[in-house]
């Protein structure tokens, strides 16, 4: 019996590429693997928790300081008791006080004698000053009239006492617009004027024998008339702590 011839093997054609095998070359690449790095690149944790540390002992600090200066502050005030000076005037006086009109204009002469009573009401501090400046001006509502400036020496005042300052200003030949002259004259003879008095001075405080440094201070009396005083009245002053 005659053998069945073989088929021949077909030839595969150039280019061609087996479906059920993948490509050596398909584009796909394995994901990029990470560098090792050496150890002294790594991240130091000792650093980062002295860091984390240091801020709470510090954050801790801040609060037991901030505690222990309220604790003082209390027991200071309950202590002591502060109490700020209290200032008043006690008389106003022009001892001259003329407004004269002349051809080249208008001129004002004054001379003002003012006591301020000055009260220290502290039970257990005693108040040091410096020497204080005072500013006299007549007029109010931001047209005031300068009339002088002097100076008091520096003073102590003791526990629970009251001082007395006497000071005096004066103005002499001072050229002013017509209509604040006419204002001046009308308000001195109706005892209307409104008298102003700044104080520029520096108070330090003496507790148990220790003087503590002193702060710039400053003491208005404003809109004070003769009317006032007159009647009895003993106008109180505002006054500004660490402000000039």
């Amino acid at each position: 019996m005659a053998e069945t011839p073989l088929k021949p093997v077909l030839q595969k054609p150039p280019g061609y590429r087996d479906p059920n095998f993948p490509a050596a070359n398909s584009g796909f690449r394995p994901p990029p693997r990470k560098p090792v790095l050496p150890p002294s690149f790594h991240p130091r944790k000792r650093r980062s928790r002295f860091c984390r540390v240091c801020c709470c002992s510090l954050c801790i600090f801040l609060s037991v300081l901030i505690l222990l200066v309220l604790i003082g502050a209390m027991i200071f005030y309950f202590w002591f008791d502060p109490k700020l000076p209290r200032f008043h005037v006690q008389s106003i006086r022009m001892t001259r006080f003329n407004v004269t009109k002349k051809p080249d204009g208008t001129y004002l002469d004054a001379a003002t004698t003012m006591r301020l009573e000055v009260k220290n009401p502290n039970l257990k501090m005693t108040y040091y000053y410096g020497d204080t400046a005072f500013d006299v001006s007549f007029g109010e509502g931001g047209d005031e009239t300068a009339t002088g400036t002097t100076a008091v020496p520096g003073f102590t005042m003791g526990k629970q006492s009251t001082t007395s300052l006497k000071v005096e200003t004066k103005a002499s030949n001072m050229l002013v617009a017509d209509d604040v002259g006419n204002r001046l004259r009308n308000g001195h003879r109706s005892k209307r004027l409104p008298v102003n008095v700044e104080a520029r001075t520096k108070v330090g405080l003496g507790l148990a024998g220790l003087k503590i440094g002193k702060v710039a201070v400053t003491v208005k009396c404003d809109g004070i008339t003769m009317r006032h005083l007159d009647g009895g009245d003993m106008p109180k002053c505002v006054i500004n702590m660490l402000k000039w």
